[in-house]
């Protein structure tokens, strides 16, 4: 069975969405990067007509603790959509890949046991000059694109709840 969402915008547009409440929560740990994510996430907002106040940054130590902050910030009704802002860089040992693993199936879980979308903004990459392509620099900004799938998503919460 197919149900439809008509009405929705196409892939390309971003759309319009009134009274959008986002909470952002950024790791510490590489802030380098991730608050060049944050920053490219805020941008698109504001472009959007988002007023500031209605777009929260929070700060974690580290990747692993941003499956817990988002399910606090679910819990406390107040947004709808979070993004969570992190960086794990490849290194020496297996640290990488529990850190990987342990984010990755925490906002996994979040996002199949709540109503409200986390939007996975994580780089996991094998060493620093991937991370900066990523985050503002030859490959675009990955903060931006969270930003646009946390409209979506929001757009398309909404319009399933009013089916």
């Amino acid at each position: 069975m197919s149900t439809s969402l008509s009405g929705a915008a196409p892939c390309s547009a971003l759309p319009k969405v009134e009274n959008i409440r986002v909470a952002i929560v950024s790791a510490e740990w590489n802030g380098h990067i991730t608050s060049r994510l944050t920053d490219g996430a805020l941008d698109v907002f504001a472009r959007q007509g988002v007023p500031g106040g209605d777009v929260d940054v929070f700060h974690v130590p580290g990747a692993v603790e941003l499956t817990f902050a988002a399910s606090q910030l679910i819990e406390a009704s107040l947004y709808d959509a979070v993004i969570v802002f992190g960086c794990v860089i490849r290194g020496g040992t297996p640290h990488f890949d529990y850190v990987c693993q342990s984010v990755t199936q925490g906002i996994t879980s979040l996002n199949a046991d709540c109503d409200t979308p986390v939007i996975f903004g994580v780089l996991t990459v094998d060493n620093e000059q991937d991370a900066l392509d990523r985050a503002g620099g030859s490959l675009g900004n990955k903060g931006s694109e969270a930003a646009e799938a946390a409209i979506k998503m929001v757009d398309f919460t909404r319009r399933v709840k009013e089916m």
